[in-house]
């Protein structure tokens, strides 16, 4: 096990009709805010007006900034800090899933930056201090509610950056799972793939002695599965929802990951189809996870052969591990079938034609200094084209 530091000071505050608590939550840390949101979803199912009647009712000012996208983009950021800097605002609010947390964390983090936010996630420039930012979660997905992580889309560059700081996770952040029942099917299935692959950034390590996090990874990893189908069939199951949003929160607030090398290659690699071709995140993810294990696994394939018996629960002869990674990976890609994520490149609507160019960017080869991505096994652009490949 290695040396780590663990801080995760965010407050979680869980529950039914917890999201009118808002107002009273937020009141000793701010007199102005900044309530941040996608689109229209959070006015036509009531949460606006409910969010809104709770800061008035505590005497909080607010002003707003809708339109936020999926893989959330770098100018509403700009449009953001600028408002924020105008109005003097305290805190930012985000009600919505990852993309809204995300930007929210974007304009918090460039309130107090004098030159372009983009700065940090290009240099990965440390910040000093950020605008502390709240949370209303309605899709369990990314995890940005306890984390202090952000990504963003550069849209004019098509580029797509992440950036990590302990100043900016959040304050407190409300999960409500039954703000979660009026979800598309397809977010679900996003969902649920990019927390299985939070998880899988941290686990798949070759890091010894990690028994507990182990442990933990997989009964995370477990929950997610055993819950995912049940609240496809049913979108107002509560308790499955409860299940999945906790442990999208547990799956990447750091604590699977203490004492252990990660990975991350996978999401580099997803990046990049997000940022040229604007896929959602969990269906890039759940194409380019399994062949990412495919090329992979046998630079440490005990730690694969774990994961296939403890939790995809193959049973199968010890005495031939390849076979049963092999049968692990093909669950695990048939799961995500059944929650109706892709399989391929080509169902996401991506040729090969910029396969090499995403690669070379992935690694940063395109731009003169190439650096290997990944934990697990050192990946470079050539191996990146071949787990493309591998899925196209």
């Amino acid at each position: 096990m290695l040396n780590f530091d663990f801080y995760a000071p965010t407050r979680i505050i869980f529950g039914k009709d917890t999201e009118n608590e808002i107002g009273a939550l937020l009141k000793p840390h701010a007199k102005k805010v900044l309530l941040h949101y996608g689109g229209g979803s959070i006015k036509k199912s009531g949460l606006y007006d409910r969010v809104t009647a709770a800061l008035k009712a505590s005497g909080i000012a607010f002003v707003e900034l809708g339109g936020v996208k999926p893989n959330p983009r770098l100018s509403l950021a700009h449009e953001g800090i600028a408002l924020c800097r105008k109005e003097e605002v305290d805190l930012i609010l985000a009600v919505g899933g990852g993309s809204v947390i995300d930007s929210a964390k974007a304009i918090a983090m460039g309130v107090y930056y004098d030159g372009d936010v983009w700065d940090m996630y290009h240099d990965g420039r440390p910040i000093e201090k950020a605008v502390p930012v709240a949370t209303i979660l309605t899709i369990p997905a990314a995890g940005s509610e306890s984390s202090g992580d952000t990504v963003i889309t550069n849209e004019e560059k098509a580029l797509k950056y992440g950036y990590g700081s302990p100043h900016l996770r959040p304050l407190l952040s409300i999960m409500n799972p039954e703000l979660f029942f009026t979800l598309p099917k397809e977010q679900l299935g996003y969902g649920v793939a990019d927390m299985m692959s939070h998880i899988f950034e941290r686990y798949f390590t070759n890091t010894t002695n990690t028994d507990l996090t182990d442990g933990l990874c997989e009964a995370t990893l477990k929950t997610l599965m055993k819950n995912a189908l049940p609240a496809k069939e049913n979108m107002s199951d509560y308790n499955a929802w409860a299940e999945l949003g906790f442990a999208g929160t547990v799956a990447h607030n750091g604590l699977l990951g203490m004492g252990r090398e990660q990975d991350w290659a996978c999401h580099d690699m997803e990046h990049e189809l997000s940022a040229i071709y604007d896929v959602p995140h969990g269906a890039g993810l759940a194409v380019v996870t399994p062949g990412w294990m495919q090329h992979v696994y046998k630079e440490n394939v005990g730690m694969f052969v774990q994961f296939a018996v403890n939790v995809m629960g193959v049973e199968a002869s010890f005495r031939d591990p390849d076979a049963i990674v092999q049968e692990g990976i093909r669950r695990l890609r048939e799961f995500f079938v059944k929650l109706g994520l892709p399989a391929t490149l080509s169902e996401l609507g991506i040729g090969e034609d910029r396969l090499e160019e995403m690669a070379k960017k992935a690694t940063k080869a395109a731009f003169g200094n190439e650096r290997p991505l990944g934990g697990l096994k050192p990946l470079y652009w050539q191996d990146v084209l071949a787990i493309y490949n591998l899925v196209k």
